[in-house]
């Protein structure tokens, strides 16, 4: 039995781990900033010790990605200093690490899904302070500890763009959506359970980075024109340009993520993304 630590439990992630957490027996310790303030070392380090943690699985976040262009410091605190704090503890106590990271690092200017060896660059302050934060991590050489980039992260819980479609599918007969950024939807509740199942499996000598997301493509469209269609709405969805629809933070265009490493070293299977996404849909209406 382990005892492991999850920060920002009430997120999509940290939520859909909490509701997978009975089936795979350990001691769980659930926080949210409210419990743990992972940007203060000390209470951090304090809290770790007190708990005997073996396991930091690290779902907290800035993650308000337009926001985060004019509130900098806040996203740098959380998304590379507190990741820094908790490498640097994980390491003076022998912890187990795994950090979750995003697509955003990238600039998405790729014709071919991308690898973790691929160049980072990018092009938001959201990513800028998540690759600080990968950097971080890596730069302790931390052993038994994970990076995973995943991307479009929707779940039940929380605020994300399937409860947005549903709110405005059931408002508005027509709605515009960008068909011009592709990527890979992925269900927090799937990489919860590849999180919990290649927990007890990690063994590497430094931080190794894997990508995670459902499998498929599509674009923003796609996956408006998919929940509409699972969900039985009439609200016409129509192709936008990202040129119609500015916002504060640069997005990546392109954002296929490889998953052959954490595919092939794990063996884990991953759902395709409209099967998941028809598995959300079906709970979210059985809690209605």
């Amino acid at each position: 039995m382990l005892n492991i630590l999850v920060t920002g439990s009430r997120g999509q992630l940290g939520s859909e781990i909490h509701e997978l957490s009975c089936e795979y027996p350990n001691t769980y310790f659930f926080t949210d900033k409210e419990e743990l303030d992972i940007t203060n070392e000390k209470a951090l380090s304090q809290y770790i010790e007190q708990h005997a943690i073996d396991v930091i699985i690290n779902c907290a976040a800035y993650t308000a990605v337009d926001k985060a262009e004019s509130d900098e410091d806040l996203a740098d605190k959380i998304n590379h200093h507190a990741v820094n704090f908790l490498a640097t503890i994980a390491k003076a106590q022998n912890i187990k690490l795994i950090h979750i990271s995003t697509d955003y690092v990238f600039d998405g200017t790729s014709h071919k899904p991308y690898l973790e060896t691929d160049t980072t660059n990018p092009q938001s302050i959201y990513g800028k302070t998540k690759l600080s934060g990968e950097n971080a991590l890596l730069h302790v050489k931390l052993p038994n500890s994970v990076i995973i980039r995943t991307s479009w992260v929707y779940s039940s819980y929380g605020a994300n763009f399937v409860k947005t479609m549903l709110r405005l599918g059931k408002e508005k007969e027509s709605l515009g959506v960008i068909f011009d950024q592709v990527g890979t939807p992925t269900y927090a509740k799937d990489l919860a359970k590849a999180i919990l199942e290649i927990l007890p499996k990690i063994n590497n000598t430094y931080t190794e980075i894997y990508n995670y997301s459902n499998e498929g493509v599509c674009s923003w469209y796609d996956f408006a024109q998919e929940i509409m269609k699972i969900a039985k709405l009439t609200c016409k969805i129509n192709p936008i340009e990202t040129t119609q629809y500015p916002t504060p933070a640069k997005r990546p265009p392109y954002s296929l993520l490889n998953k052959s490493k954490i595919k092939n070293e794990y063996t884990i299977e991953i759902p395709y993304w409209k099967d998941s996404l028809e598995a959300c849909l079906h709970k979210m209406g059985e809690r209605q």
